[in-house]
């Protein structure tokens, strides 16, 4: 039999079969072996063949080939990933400027990933009504041009007030859509906001570290009202990539890339070379200052990469 992986809480997977039925099943120790590097070799979105074994729980005995994926770093140290969700028609980075704050620098590894991983990503700055003032609405506006210009969709919402609401929806319809960020960014409520039924449980900010407590434990497939579904995801402090080769890295900065054709060099690493033409346009403005930082924090995870920063 063949289904949808719509559920993952570690120990089991629930899938839904091609008859609509929904089974929770175990996972088969090799798929388990062939993934050791991985924290979770079956993924939400992942299409599977389940056995049925009479009066056992039925078995995950198989993964369909994925079109793509999101990954991750474990952990800061570790060299294990988890997939975070596959098969995915876009990925939606939601993120806040203020409680919690959103650094650009968690939003350009999530993109970078997503680009590395072949994913269409779009931006959703949520908590918009809190940006009470001028300072906070010119951030706000300077963040959504520039994501815009390098060409990610850039949607401005509220879930306490329901502004954007309408744009996400309309962004999300008939496709199978991710929905990850950093814990406290208000996931949960955007959820609801689009699955009423869905009731998901609302987290609060800690006042002291200014930062989200987890309140999604799991991953799970949300079917949309209007056609599509979402996939949440638990909150993440921070996103690391994992197996990119230095080489590569500039390839999943649109822009960097873009103008990296100028370089004096074709291995030009765009950190310290005479007539990099990326080091330059950073030098000019035209390459935003912290997408830079962003790409140079992405090439310093590699303990064996040496070289002088420019800033």
């Amino acid at each position: 039999m063949k289904g949808l992986v719509i559920k993952n809480t570690g120990s089991w997977v629930t899938v839904r079969l091609e008859d609509g039925t929904a089974v929770n099943c175990k996972m088969r120790g090799v798929l388990r072996l062939k993934g050791m590097r991985c924290t979770n070799p079956v993924a939400v979105g992942d299409i599977v063949q389940v056995e049925d074994k009479g009066g056992d729980a039925p078995v995950v005995g198989a993964i369909e080939p994925r079109k793509n994926y999101i990954i991750r770093r474990a952990s800061n140290l570790s060299k294990e990933f988890q997939i975070i969700a596959a098969n995915l028609d876009q990925a939606v980075l939601v993120a806040t400027l203020t409680n919690p704050v959103t650094s650009t620098t968690f939003i350009d590894r999530f993109l970078a990933t997503a680009e590395a991983y072949q994913v269409p990503a779009v931006l959703a700055f949520n908590k918009v009504d809190l940006l009470d003032t001028d300072e906070w609405r010119q951030q706000l506006d300077g963040l959504k041009s520039l994501y815009e210009s390098i060409g990610y969709p850039v949607i401005t919402m509220s879930a306490a007030t329901g502004e954007g609401a309408e744009a996400l929806r309309t962004q999300l319809s008939g496709r199978m859509s991710l929905l990850s960020g950093n814990s406290g960014v208000g996931k949960s409520s955007i959820i609801n906001l689009l699955v009423p039924e869905a009731h998901v449980r609302v987290g609060d900010v800690s006042q002291t570290h200014h930062k989200g407590m987890h309140t999604t434990t799991f991953s799970e497939l949300l079917d949309l009202p209007g056609g599509g579904a979402i996939i949440d995801t638990p909150g993440v402090k921070a996103f690391g990539t994992i197996d990119f080769e230095r080489a590569e890295v500039a390839h999943y900065f649109p822009e960097i890339f873009r103008i990296s054709d100028g370089c004096r060099f074709n291995n030009c690493t765009h950190t310290h070379e005479p007539g990099c033409a990326v080091l330059d346009a950073v030098e000019q403005g035209a390459i935003a200052h912290s997408r830079f930082v962003s790409y140079l924090s992405i090439l310093d995870e590699d303990p064996n990469n040496k070289y002088r920063k420019p800033f």
